[in-house]
């Protein structure tokens, strides 16, 4: 069994969230925008995003790509099992990421949006951690930094497990 040890406590969530969503209405105001959210993972913090967002022209839709299946590390290979079915040509899309590990995923999906002809495409996760980071990314609202660890809780999972807590924790490995 693993031991989990809080990182990112539930009140420091709550108050990044709000500082998050007020940066994009400040960037945006009344601007229409397509939140896509990244299956699993982002669900519960991009439905707290949304909660605090002004903005009240948001359309929301979501992607799911997965490097990690149920290991503690990525694979390499990007695989895309659910497009967006939103019109984003000429839309300002947020992709809303739980957390940015190796970068792989996000420059991956990034670049697959690209052929839908957004007006801009914007970055926001929740945790940038970087550890492993392997390939370079441009994050433009981060909610935490955070070096090292692997981390569950607040949607993030390991093995599908440990998604519904609402803190960060790290897995400490004992022994």
């Amino acid at each position: 069994m693993e031991k989990l040890k809080c990182v990112i406590s539930k009140k420091e969530i709550q108050d990044k969230v709000k500082e998050l969503a007020s940066k994009i209405d400040s960037e945006f105001g009344e601007e229409p925008i397509v939140f896509l959210g990244t299956l699993k993972g982002a669900f519960i913090f991009l439905s707290d995003l949304l909660r605090n967002v002004k903005n009240p022209r948001v359309e929301v839709d979501f992607v799911r790509a997965s490097s990690y299946g149920f290991s503690d590390s990525t694979s390499g290979v990007v695989r895309l099992t659910k497009e967006p079915e939103i019109n984003l040509k000429d839309k300002v899309v947020i992709l809303v990421e739980d957390i940015i590990d190796t970068g792989i995923t996000v420059a991956y999906l990034k670049e697959y949006l690209k052929k839908f002809s957004p007006k801009v495409i914007k970055v926001c996760a929740l945790i940038n951690k970087l550890e492993r980071r392997a390939v370079p990314v441009e994050i433009d609202y981060v909610g935490f930094e955070v070096e090292k660890g692997f981390l569950v809780g607040y949607g993030l999972d390991f093995a599908e497990k440990y998604r519904h807590l609402p803190e960060v924790y790290e897995i400490v490995k004992e022994g």
